[in-house]
């Protein structure tokens, strides 16, 4: 293999696999990527067997070939080199790596060690577009599991609604639950419940808001779709030429409808920045796991307030427009600013029911979004 690349072209395409290059030695082929340079058209592959990346590279070919080379080091020495590079590649044990009077020898492996591309078998396609994937992701994202024992709270559920041409989108940790709705260009036959790890999904976010190559700018980009393929036991993502696929997590998702208020009779509208600012400043006495904070709700009045025996206490006054009965509750300040973070809205409500009963969190006007957040005991 001999090729040309630019060190902008390399440097970019390195920096979107180093979260899904294996950095631990449990198999040395999986820091390593494939490189796979040919006339009619070359990509690279990087995998950690959970999921899968291929994207097309911009070389110039002067020798067809295949190698795996390590993707670490790789990076860091073209993220220090200068100008255009070189590459060539000897009995697919090493690498030549070259720019103006630098020059690295790489050591590599064999390209017929790097695992097969998954196949998914039988498939069902939906189309949505990329920056509405996007702010799906967001608005969700934050709410689920990480190294969670219940591993299905793990990921994030798409539920596909072919009846209304709908997808859902939830996450959930099991103390807080976001979900969000969109319209879908399905050919899903029947509904499906699919949970993508949480991993997979926010290295998706990477290519989500990128720009294909060849549009121009200031002009909307007609290649923003994304193609999703859902098989058995994978799903592939397919945006402006890369692929990018992940294994699904097997299991059953809770039922996340079941969680939702329904009968939730207090309503409290706040400004979203001003709510923001005054949790933050309020959450900063309190314990630091626990991020609690206490909630005293009367008649167009907040009162915000945390203590810790250790530090001190802090309290703060808000108008709000309330009309209900007086009400006490406590809160994970940090699970509300998380929510209001996402939302976009200047205006939410949260609609109460008594102090340990689930909240419901909406922007004010929009149904299509909705958080669930459980009080804490105070």
């Amino acid at each position: 293999m001999k090729i040309k690349v630019s060190r902008d072209e390399m440097q970019e395409k390195l920096s979107n696999i180093q979260n899904i290059a294996e950095k631990r030695n449990t198999m040395p082929i999986l820091s390593h990527f494939l490189l796979d340079a040919n006339k009619n058209g070359s990509y690279i592959i990087a995998t950690d067997i959970e999921t899968a990346l291929k994207e097309p590279i911009d070389v110039k070919v002067e020798k067809e070939g295949k190698i795996c080379i390590p993707a670490r080091k790789l990076f860091e020495i073209v993220r220090e080199m200068e100008g255009d590079l070189s590459f060539e590649s000897v009995d697919e044990q090493w690498l030549k790596v070259k720019a103006g009077t630098s020059s690295f020898k790489l050591a590599c492996l064999p390209s017929n060690e790097f695992p097969a591309w998954p196949g998914m078998g039988d498939v069902e396609e939906m189309n949505i577009e990329a920056m509405i994937l996007m702010e799906m992701i967001e608005k969700t994202i934050y709410s689920a599991g990480e190294s969670d024992t219940r591993y299905t709270l793990n990921g994030l559920l798409f539920h596909t609604k072919p009846n209304d041409k709908s997808l859902t989108i939830v996450g959930t940790d099991g103390h807080r639950l976001a979900i969000i709705d969109r319209y879908m260009d399905a050919e899903v036959k029947e509904g499906k419940k699919i949970i993508v790890p949480r991993k997979a999904v926010s290295e998706l976010r990477r290519f989500l808001g990128v720009r294909p190559s060849n549009s121009v700018e200031g002009v909307e980009a007609e290649t923003d779709k994304v193609k999703i393929l859902i098989g058995e036991k994978h799903m592939l993502f397919s945006v402006n030429n890369v692929q990018f696929l992940t294994r699904l997590i097997e299991g059953t998702y809770p039922s996340y409808e079941n969680v939702i208020p329904r009968t939730n009779e207090k309503k409290m509208f706040i400004g979203r920045n001003t709510f923001a600012k005054v949790l933050r400043r309020v959450s900063v006495m309190s314990r630091e796991r626990a991020s609690a904070v206490r909630f005293d709700i009367e008649e167009d009045k907040l009162v915000v307030s945390s203590s810790n025996p250790d530090i001190g206490e802090a309290r703060e006054e808000v108008a709000i427009e309330y009309k209900g009965d007086k009400l006490s509750l406590g809160f994970n300040a940090k699970y509300i600013i998380d929510v209001l973070g996402a939302m976009k809205e200047e205006k939410v409500v949260l609609e109460l029911q008594d102090p340990l009963s689930p909240v419901l969190v909406k922007e004010s006007g929009n149904e299509d979004y909705k958080c669930v957040i459980m009080p804490m005991r105070i």
